[in-house]
């Protein structure tokens, strides 16, 4: 028998001028950036996502709110001018910017008869586009296959407007429908454990690193986190203007005054209203963050709506477990900030302990940034003094391979030495001197 396949619908591009015509929908609701910043356009963001999907924003149908309606998102008056917009605009698709619920994407398509694409389709289908490796590519896959599992009916019921109709009452795709669901809960939970082998080697590779200062670079979409890897570094890592550019981490060692390896890691960017689902599905990727040893939040202080953009980044970071690591907090691109804007960054970088001003792409404020990591790094040694027979000179030897020794004094009844260890090695030294019947054994 041949396998069946299912196939997810993604954002399709015209035979004519290449890109998708569109309107966004939006209930404009309390605590929506545009709401206390005049500057901020309420469509600038989904319009940019839209854009970084191929598709050509045409117009907009907003509809001040204080929740969304459960059943329809808006009101049915303002789908009903949304539907007459659409048709002065040749418009086929409904971009809502917010992520809707079954119930309401198939009421709107029923009320506009127009396909329907919401905020977390929306930005599953950037990753998909920008997946590059392996990794990437399953991470977008079980997380589109999850957001979809809760919504084939939808996708039935619009198939089955699209034939006509159907002989009988069950509905045309009702036995293909219970087909689908199982083949993607099988595909999911193969992908899950595909994904789960790869978080393993992952956490293998890891813990090979033990002894290395691991720092990771978080932050919204766009804020500059690859420009400031290939400053640090001198690395060549793609760098784009759009949206999610980079979603496979790159990990760079760093030439750094420390007596350890350093080594510095780009991770996915995040963005408000994130799909609960990619931050699941990106739990493998988004362990260089969870198990750096350092952070590096990097906030583009050009940004209207900055203060959103770091509370977005916290409270995804919280969501991931990173609510207690020790974290700077770098204002970069601060040669594209208005002079209007420069009062709220001082009151920003007075309220943010450890935080500095920077440019990655001019270098400005990068040394104090630096001093500030060193002097973190060094924080991180362990120091022991020890003192050792001279029959065990061999030992003595070791410890130099092993550790930074400040002082090495010859006694007449042994050698003593102080020295300075990277993180895990001290734990890893005193053992070998236990078997060596040289510290007493660790008793409970």
């Amino acid at each position: 028998m041949a396998q069946q396949s299912f196939d997810l619908p993604h954002l399709e591009t015209p035979s004519g001028d290449g890109r998708e015509i569109a309107i966004v929908l939006k209930a404009l609701m309390p605590g929506d950036p545009s709401l206390h910043v005049g500057s901020v356009d309420p469509v600038g963001e989904i319009t940019a996502l839209a854009d970084t999907a191929g598709v050509r924003i045409a117009g907009q149908v907003i509809q001040k709110r204080n929740r969304p309606h459960p059943g329809t998102y808006v009101g049915k008056g303002k789908l009903q001018e949304l539907a007459e917009l659409a048709g002065q605009l040749q418009a086929t698709l409904i971009i809502v910017d917010d992520p809707i619920s079954p119930g309401q994407g198939r009421n709107i398509e029923e009320l506009t008869e127009m396909r329907i694409v919401d905020r977390a389709e929306l930005i599953m289908d950037i990753f998909a586009r920008n997946a590059r490796s392996h990794q990437a590519k399953l991470q977008v896959e079980l997380a589109q296959l999850q957001y979809s599992q809760s919504r084939l009916t939808r996708m039935w019921t619009h198939l089955s407007r699209m034939e006509g109709g159907s002989v009988g009452t069950r509905g045309p795709g009702e036995t293909q429908l219970e087909t689908d669901r199982r083949i993607v809960r099988r595909k999911i939970s193969v992908l899950k454990d595909r994904l789960s082998e790869i978080e393993k080697q992952a956490h293998t590779q890891h813990k090979s690193r033990e002894g290395s200062f691991r720092i990771a670079l978080v932050g919204y979409t766009n804020a500059g986190k690859s420009t400031m890897l290939n400053r640090l570094t001198g690395a060549d890592v793609l760098i784009e203007d759009k949206l999610f550019s980079t979603l496979d981490t790159s990990t760079r060692k760093w030439s750094l005054d420390l007596p350890f390896d350093v080594l510095l890691s780009d991770t996915v960017g995040f963005i408000r209203k994130l799909p609960h689902d990619l931050v699941a599905s990106f739990h493998a990727t988004l362990l260089e963050a969870t198990e750096a040893d350092l952070l590096l939040h990097i906030v583009d202080a050009s940004s209207p709506t900055i203060e959103f953009d770091m509370e977005s980044v916290e409270r995804t970071l919280t969501r991931i477990g990173c609510e207690s690591h020790q974290k700077l907090v770098l204002f970069n691109k601060m040669d594209r900030v208005k002079d209007d804007q420069r009062i709220d960054l001082q009151h920003l970088l007075a309220e943010q302990e450890d935080s500095f001003a920077i440019s990655a792409t001019e270098g400005t404020g990068i040394e104090l940034v630096v001093e500030k990591i060193l002097e973190i790094g060094r924080q991180r040694q362990e120091s022991g003094e020890y003192k050792l027979p001279h029959s065990r000179s061999d030992l003595a030897a070791k410890l130099h391979d092993v550790a930074l020794v400040d002082h090495e004094e010859f006694l007449d009844d042994g050698i003593v030495i102080e020295a300075r260890f990277d993180p895990g090695q001290k734990a890893r030294w005193e053992s070998t001197l236990r078997k060596a019947g040289l510290l007493p054994p660790i008793t409970d």
